[in-house]
């Protein structure tokens, strides 16, 4: 499924009908008051006044005839408000979720005895007003009255457009609000523009669908990977991308959210405002991070809870449907950092495991990296090799003062600026060895050791580091 039909019903809409000295009004009704059930039009003939209109439809329930309200009137009162209203008749409907069932029944089906009313006038019976004489129980001679087979029952939509999914967006936040929409979610195509709200009439329908369209999307973002890594080098492969809403912090300490695309691609982090749809759209990503100095953390889960916003950044009980908000941060260098949201438990999976592989993959590519520091006015390097461990040595001599394997970090510290303490066991002597080094960005250096230490666990122990995935314990816990 490459686009989905979204459906734009209008809660009440206010329509003019003029009467025809052919045909009346054009339509039929059943219902009313008395029976508990609301007066609603049970037919719509082709090709006369309510028809004409293109906005009544079977199942629409009547509210107003001329201005008085009938939502309470008896089936023969209203009736009376429509063959006498003039020639010009003003009536509001209601589109109704679900339509009474005795609008499955045939046309002209009588209705149970009643003390109420007759045959004529029971609410399972159509009072015509196609007419203008009296009540009429049978359809216009021309056009002619439905076959046997068609359905009797017909509930359509006003309106409805088809989304792209290709590279489109889910959103289940209302508008301006930082809640979530029980029962709805939001599906917004690539360009910005094209757009549609889907309601569902039950937490169980919401819940499928929004999986079903969020599959297809996937499906679709999986394909366009496969596209873009034709024309890419091996070495810069796209592994995951995809929409986010990234929460941005304002002047005034205040909070907003906008949505963001994040892509996974070579050595790099991309972050988008819009998807890249050709290769040329790489090179203007707003940001771009390399990949070994980023760290990915999954905020930690919280309990259900009865109202859900966006300060709940936690995961959700399966029973109690996914209701997400599900974040995570990437933490950047020079102490930046960025706070995600996506909208299902199994993407925050996805973006979990894909980040891991990506950036092992990134780990193994380049083999080590090497950073300038200092100790003490004396310039010196430090270089993480995935093979060797660290190495430090003198920046214009190129001589080795010492290198530990990672096995041998056994601890470490700093100052929240730029001076680390790093803590190695000699593997002789078994004592503890302390070396301090100063560098102009500390975070990437140290996001750059766990990156590589991560890797190298992984790879000699890759359950592991399955086991220490926070969403795959939550959902196997739940």
């Amino acid at each position: 499924m490459s686009s989905v039909l979204v459906p734009a019903i209008a809660a009440q809409i206010t329509v003019t009908l003029r009467r025809q000295p052919v045909g009346g009004l054009g339509l039929s009704i059943k219902g009313g008051a008395e029976y508990r059930v609301p007066a609603v039009i049970s037919k719509v003939f082709k090709g006369y006044a309510a028809d004409q209109t293109g906005m009544l439809f079977t199942g629409d329930a009547v509210l107003q005839v001329n201005g008085i309200n009938v939502e309470n009137a008896t089936h023969e009162e209203v009736v009376h408000l429509l063959r006498n209203a003039g020639d010009e008749v003003t009536i509001s409907v209601e589109y109704l979720r679900k339509a009474p069932s005795f609008l499955k029944l045939p046309l002209g089906s009588p209705g149970p005895p009643s003390a109420h009313s007759s045959r004529a006038s029971s609410p399972l019976f159509d009072s015509g007003l196609h007419l203008n004489g009296s009540s009429s129980h049978t359809a216009p001679s021309s056009p002619p009255s439905p076959v046997a087979n068609e359905p009797k029952y017909e509930k359509r939509w006003l309106d409805a457009w088809s989304v792209p999914l290709s590279m489109a967006r889910i959103s289940r936040y209302r508008a301006g609000a930082e809640t979530l929409r029980p029962d709805a979610f939001q599906v917004v195509a690539l360009d910005g523009v094209s757009s549609g709200l889907l309601q569902f009439p039950s937490t169980q329908e919401h819940a499928g669908w929004l999986r079903a369209v969020s599959a297809n999307i996937s499906d679709l973002t999986l394909q366009t990977m496969e596209m873009t890594n034709k024309c890419c080098s091996p070495c810069d492969q796209v592994v995951h991308m995809g929409w986010v809403s990234e929460r941005l912090e304002e002047a005034d300490r205040s909070q907003t959210f906008r949505p963001t695309f994040l892509a996974l691609k070579g050595p790099s982090l991309y972050v988008f405002c819009t998807p890249p749809v050709s290769i040329l759209d790489w090179v203007r990503a707003e940001k771009t991070y390399n990949l070994c100095e980023v760290l990915f953390k999954v905020d930690k889960p919280q309990l259900p809870d009865a109202c859900c916003s966006r300060t709940n950044l936690g995961f959700r009980d399966p029973d109690f449907g996914d209701q997400g908000p599900h974040c995570f941060s990437v933490q950047v260098g020079r102490g930046g950092s960025h706070s995600f949201s996506v909208e299902l438990g199994s993407e925050l999976a996805e973006w979990e495991a894909r980040f891991q592989r990506a950036t092992f993959m990134e780990v193994q590519r380049t083999g080590s990296r090497t950073y300038v520091c200092s100790w003490r006015g004396r310039t010196l390097c430090l270089t993480v090799d995935f093979a060797l461990g660290f190495t430090c040595f003198d920046s214009r001599t190129k001589n080795i003062l010492w290198r530990y394997k990672f096995s041998q970090l056994k601890g470490s510290s700093d100052d929240g600026k730029g001076r680390v303490r790093l803590l190695f066991q000699n593997l002789d002597t078994k004592q503890i060895e302390t070396k301090e080094l100063e560098f102009q960005d500390l975070t990437a250096v140290l996001h750059c050791v766990h990156s590589f230490m991560a890797a190298k666990v992984a790879s000699v122990d890759a359950a592991f580091m399955d086991s220490q995935s926070v969403t795959r314990e939550f959902m196997h816990s739940s």
